[in-house]
């Protein structure tokens, strides 16, 4: 990035915002005439509705209305959809037939001009079913696979290398259900102005496809179509899409003539948002005596809805991240009577960490090497899987920093070797990789005549700081002091930018940003105007009056070139971790951890700290508490609430040291940077499974790790 300003650390953009309440989420709008949802939902798997009794419902104090099946109003889209999900069964279409598709499904809204009276009367409702036998157990049905149709197996060289080396190792793996829930709940309010013009305010990663996603939805232009999402309070990958509710709450306020707000319970953000799917893998690795591998086999079974498919990379890092001439990989999905999955927080790419970076361990051990050691020897130069350059790849450097950090080398290799008090101690380290994406995005600079500037682009920030490192980009690109720079996001009328997902947020807009920076001064040089000593030098309110404009004003879209083409691109982590093991109660402590990133240049090493801290925190709650539980009898969660669904608190996370490499990638985009989400807690689990192994001499190998676990190996 050619400029003379430093990448300092500046404070969150929008902190004092969000600390003092004046930050607004969607569940504190309001608008006249606002009327609540909510939604009564099934309490079978399988099935259908043979009678819904909603009169007494209907007869409740400030009742409006009772939708169900019987009396939803056609929504046009949906209704002109008639394809068919290619695991069978049919499409979701919720309140559209009397079918029920998994426990929990929404069967009927109740609309009342509060909360409580449509509470009260949301128990009301009396449904009576028609069982059928249902299917939620995926270990119990893992023969029923598909090959997904979007994707096929993959493989290079020798196939049955894995089996055939002289050092092997076969192993399993088990991912549970894992749920995202972030701390603000799920919903829509929607607000009509006649039949063809809607606003919604909702919780979204992306307002333009959920804009997108409503105009098909109701057969609407564009422009008559608003989505306002500012501030979200965690998204972690559920705000990707716009769920079949969002959809029905709308069509209701539409019919009512009235707008509706619908605010999702935390036992419902476990049914209809998303998920990390369970998901069993296994694999099978072949290595030279003296550490070289030679084949490596990865096969996943994951778990999707029956009336959707849903897939992920999960086997694909196995790919690339390593020199290894033989590789095959395969993945497979089970349709099962379940809410459909979406992409969680290190998507994927972080449940097939945990599997091929535990066993990549165990492979080391097994040829009596340094973990750490033992990758470098297979680093892989070049990307093997697609045969190109790595557009950057500072891994080694990463393990070397990340082990003098931790003291990686100067432990006892042996396991169960050392002790503190009572407690076992081990160490552990693995890699975490996700590509590194640059989308297409749009953004218009507003430079007022005080000297101040905006910035616009239809973007979102689900938490990471979005708002702080564009304000970043435009100061170090135009000199103006930060509290100079205002960025505004989050509105569907804004320029275009994608959704906020796949840590490619800094990299798409923060190109557009800086692009529209550049392309202002060279306007205002045109005008006789520029930037300097972090202020406009120039007359520029001259200028904008010989204009007659209130300030000036440059649109630019923004996107990668065919030069993109040539590299592989991706960010790296390197995760180490102590953990402490009480051999007489199972139970695990993550005592240090340092965790190294590999992803260009930081364009805001604040909030990229943060973001490493948040991953490594949610990376401790996938490795030793987090696990949704269902009772297969009945296809019903039995932990859907904070208090027995367990996240990381204060007391389960250590102090965390962040590393950055922070040399800019030449290629991806004019910052060099790349993104950091995911990596933050892609691979994490698998270095507490190592450490675990290292403490204990017992080798985890289905998540989380718990005391039972523990004491049962």
């Amino acid at each position: 990035m050619k400029n003379d300003i430093q990448n300092k650390p500046i404070n969150r953009v929008d902190g004092r915002a969000k600390v003092t309440g004046a930050a607004k989420y969607f569940a504190e709008i309001e608008v006249p005439g606002m009327t609540h949802c909510v939604m009564v939902t099934s309490t079978i798997t399988r099935g259908s509705i043979t009678s819904i009794d909603t009169k007494q419902a209907e007869r409740a104090p400030g009742v409006l209305a009772v939708l169900t099946h019987l009396n939803m109003p056609a929504i046009p889209g949906w209704a002109a959809d008639n394809s068919k999900p290619s695991s069978g069964g049919e499409k979701l279409r919720l309140l559209g037939s009397d079918k029920i598709l998994f426990n929990g499904q929404p069967i009927a809204l109740v609309i009342a001009d509060t909360l409580e009276r449509a509470q009260y009367a949301a128990t009301l409702v009396k449904t009576i079913y028609k069982k059928e036998a249902h299917k939620t157990d995926l270990a119990k049905h893992k023969t029923e696979v598909h090959m997904p149709s979007r994707l096929g197996d993959y493989s290079r060289g020798d196939a049955n290398a894995h089996s055939t080396a002289p050092v092997t190792l076969k192993a399993d793996y088990v991912i549970p259900i894992e749920v995202h829930n972030p701390m603000e709940l799920h919903g829509v309010l929607a607000l009509w102005d006649g039949e063809d013009k809607v606003t919604v305010w909702t919780k979204t990663q992306g307002v333009k496809d959920t804009q997108e996603t409503i105009t098909a939805a109701f057969k609407l232009e564009e422009k008559n179509v608003q989505v306002h999402s500012e501030f979200v309070g965690g998204g972690f990958g559920m705000g990707l899409r716009t769920w079949p509710q969002d959809i029905v709450v709308i069509a209701a306020a539409k019919k009512l003539k009235r707008p509706v707000k619908l605010v999702m319970t935390r036992q419902q953000m476990f049914t209809m948002v998303g998920y990390r799917p369970y998901t069993l893998q296994h694999i099978s690795m072949g290595a030279t005596a003296d550490g070289k591998l030679s084949g490596m086999y990865h096969e996943a079974i994951g778990e999707t809805a029956s009336y959707e498919d849903f897939t992920e990379a999960t086997v694909r890092m196995t790919r690339f991240m390593y020199a290894c001439p033989n590789v095959t990989t395969k993945y497979r999905i089970v349709p099962l009577d379940r809410g459909v999955p979406i992409w969680m927080r290190g998507p994927g790419e972080a449940t097939g960490a945990f599997a091929l970076e535990s066993a990549i361990d165990e492979m080391a051990y097994k040829v009596n090497m340094d973990p750490v050691e033992f990758r470098i020897l297979n680093f892989a130069e070049t990307d093997p899987e697609r045969n190109k350059p790595f557009s950057s790849n500072h891994l080694k450097e990463a393990y070397q920093l990340g082990a003098e950090k931790i003291g990686w080398f100067k432990r006892n290799r042996q396991p169960r070797s050392m002790k503190e008090g009572d407690w076992l101690v081990g160490y552990g380290m693995s890699t975490g990789v996700f590509g590194a994406y640059r989308g297409g995005s749009t953004c218009r600079a507003q430079l007022n005549g005080d000297g101040s500037l905006v910035l616009q682009s239809a973007t979102a920030d689900i938490g990471p700081g979005t708002g702080t490192a564009m304000v970043q980009i435009a100061h170090e690109v135009t000199g103006l002091p930060i509290e100079k720079i205002r960025f505004e996001l989050g509105d569907s009328s804004l320029p275009p930018s994608g959704s906020q997902g796949g840590s490619a947020t800094v990299s798409t807009v923060g190109s557009a940003v800086y692009d529209v920076c550049t392309a202002l001064k060279e306007m205002m040089a045109a005008k006789g105007l520029s930037f300097e000593n972090g202020a406009v030098k120039g007359n520029i309110k001259d200028v904008l009056a010989a204009d007659g404009k209130p300030y000036l004003e440059v649109t630019k879209e923004s996107k990668g070139g065919a030069e993109q083409q040539k590299y592989s691109m991706y960010s790296f982590s390197i995760h180490f971790t102590e953990v402490h093991v009480h051999p007489g109660t199972g139970v695990v402590r993550v005592k240090r951890v340092v965790t190294v990133a590999d992803s260009g240049r930081i364009v805001s090493p604040k909030t990229a700290a943060s973001q490493m801290i948040g991953g490594v925190t949610g990376g401790i709650g996938m490795a030793l508490t987090e696990e949704a539980i269902i009772d297969h009898r009945y296809g019903r969660f039995v932990n859907n609430n904070l208090a027995d669904y367990h996240v990381p608190v204060s007391a389960d996370v250590p102090h965390i040291e962040t590393i950055f490499i922070d040399k800019p990638d030449p290629i991806i985009n004019p910052m060099g940077s790349k993104g950091m989400g995911e990596i933050a807690l892609i691979g994490f689990s698998a270095a507490v499974a190592n450490a675990v192994y290292h403490a204990t001499g017992k080798r985890i190998r289905e998540l989380p790790i718990t005391p039972d676990k523990i004491l049962a190996v």
